[in-house]
């Protein structure tokens, strides 16, 4: 049986087995973005039997995106070198292992080294998958929709992520939650030969290993800074690593440029299609990003959601990016990619807007409605970018362009936690010193103006009436906090919008017909 395109095409149609083998790609995406939520339910479990240290805690939780931002790129060109079904099912082995090693860890070291090997393993997947379905479906509407199933996988596994997890642990020991990817990678190591085609370039020079501890090194020192200044403010070992992080970036550039087969192909951003869809993607994910941290605040600190409720509420924005993602290619069908970007990222903008209303009686609805809206304009933006990226780049290019691609995301989520949120807090520390209430002692005063967690921990403590009116000062300086990166997020994504005009104007938006896949 065969899925015929409603449009005339020179490529043939994908048959059962590409639709198929796009299932089976999709599952593991779901699990790699549900594995990056469920971790932090199972952490007050984690801490009291296996009883890490701060630092070592810290570690369990970020050395898996370190890892997987880290080497987005090497992975991605790798698969264009060995093949990408093989790096993919190597993945996979390695990932469903790490899990269950992970899963009966008997010490915070022991989870810490499989946690890295996790991320090692979650760099393969994203570049893996996206530059097979290049290969798998050569129709370009049918290969929209693939794009729009494989980015509903991920935003599926983090809309389920936390429900999965709360239910494993109301029932199971906290390593339940590391074993739901094992029967997810067994079956993509059983199905996976005989579905997905393999791929590689065979004009492939050797792997330079200086450019990949040079992309290594620059990814992580520049992700480490950030959140080293998300957590603990400006200092001078954030800035030393970020400073040494962007040096190291420079030099691989530069490095990149005078090799005959380079790492990542710099040529790729002169392309407009690629051009804009990286830079709408970057702009996008800094916004949104930056903005999540602060409603989920919202909704446990401001509104008193307990974690199971926060997390149900989340849910349908979730959802509204899988229905975006699979919209999408029939949006793409009437319009051009310049309109969808536009027109997407100013829904978004009119989406942050309506966040403003967060302080009103229907504060909660207005929020849930502001991120579906959201969702819904930012969609089909992600979805077409990624078409345009991956078909942007010729066909054994592939796995490079997709890891570029991840490797932004990764970047300016970072970037949007750090620096939004950095702004955010300012603006709550300035706006709970206007309003704090006089003869608060001094310690449940600096513990409020930390962070709203503070202020709701030291009103506790206080008097009746002194901790209500320190709480409600608290909050109220929060969610103006809320609503002025709201404003924010609305003109990031205004910007993002302009200059996606201007650049697809400037190349007409698509990418040439002799880069696509044949």
């Amino acid at each position: 049986m065969t899925m015929i395109s409603p449009h005339p095409s020179n490529y043939p149609a994908a048959t059962r087995r590409e639709w198929i083998g796009l299932a089976v790609i999709a599952l593991p995406c779901m699990v790699y973005a549900m594995d990056m939520t469920v971790l932090n339910l199972a952490l007050p479990a984690i801490s009291a039997q296996l009883q890490p240290s701060s630092s070592q805690l810290l570690w369990i939780i970020d050395i898996y995106g370190f890892l997987v931002a880290g080497l987005l790129i090497t992975m991605g060109t790798l698969g264009d070198r060995i093949g990408r079904r093989k790096l993919l099912l190597a993945g996979a082995a390695a990932f469903g292992a790490a899990s269950t090693i992970a899963a009966f860890s008997n010490s915070a070291e022991m989870l810490i080294a499989m946690r890295a090997l996790l991320g090692v393993a979650g760099a393969t997947l994203a570049p893996s998958t996206m530059s097979l379905i290049r290969n798998m479906f050569h129709d370009e509407h049918e290969r929209r929709l693939a794009i729009g199933i494989w980015i509903a996988s991920f935003s599926l596994g983090s809309a389920i992520g936390p429900l999965v997890g709360g239910l494993l642990l109301e029932f199971f020991w906290w390593g339940s939650v590391f074993l739901v990817a094992v029967p997810v990678m067994l079956l993509l190591l059983a199905l996976g030969p005989a579905l997905l085609p393999e791929y590689r370039d065979p004009d492939a020079g050797p792997i330079d290993l200086a450019s990949v501890a040079q992309s290594l090194f620059a990814v992580l020192a520049i992700i480490y800074g950030i959140k080293d200044i998300a957590q603990h403010g400006p200092g001078w070992l954030s800035a030393a690593a970020i400073l040494a992080g962007v040096a190291v970036g420079l030099a691989f550039v530069r490095r990149q440029r005078h090799l005959a087969y380079p790492l990542l192909d710099m040529s790729l951003f002169l392309r407009p299609a690629f051009g804009a869809a990286i830079a709408t993607y970057a702009l996008s994910c800094l916004a949104m990003f930056g903005i999540y941290v602060f409603i989920t605040q919202y909704l446990q600190l401001v509104l008193g959601l307990n974690p199971l409720q926060a997390g149900l509420v989340t849910v349908p924005w979730a959802l509204g990016f899988v229905l975006g993602s699979l919209f999408a290619p029939r949006l793409a069908r009437r319009a051009s990619p310049r309109v969808i970007f536009v027109g997407g990222l100013l829904a978004a903008a009119a989406g942050f807007a309506l966040l403003v209303l967060a302080d009103r009686p229907y504060g909660l609805e207005a929020v849930v409605a502001g991120m579906i809206v959201v969702s819904l304009g930012m969609a089909p933006v992600i979805t077409i970018g990624n078409e345009m990226i991956i078909t942007a780049a010729p066909p054994e290019r592939a796995g490079s362009a997709s890891a570029i691609s991840e490797t932004c995301a990764e970047l300016s989520a970072a970037l949007g936690i750090a620096v939004l949120g950095s702004i955010g807090t300012l603006f709550y520390r300035t706006g709970l010193s206007a309003a704090m209430p006089e003869g608060i002692p001094e310690p449940a005063a600096s513990a409020a103006m930390a962070t709203l967690g503070g202020a709701v921990t030291a009103a506790q403590a206080l008097p009746g009436a002194a901790g209500e009116a320190m709480l409600s000062a608290a909050r109220a300086a929060f969610v103006g906090a809320l609503q002025f990166m709201s404003v924010t997020g609305a003109i990031l994504v205004v910007g993002a919008a302009l200059a996606a005009a201007r650049i697809l104007r400037a190349g007409r938006g698509t990418p040439a017909l002799d880069d696509r896949a044949t």
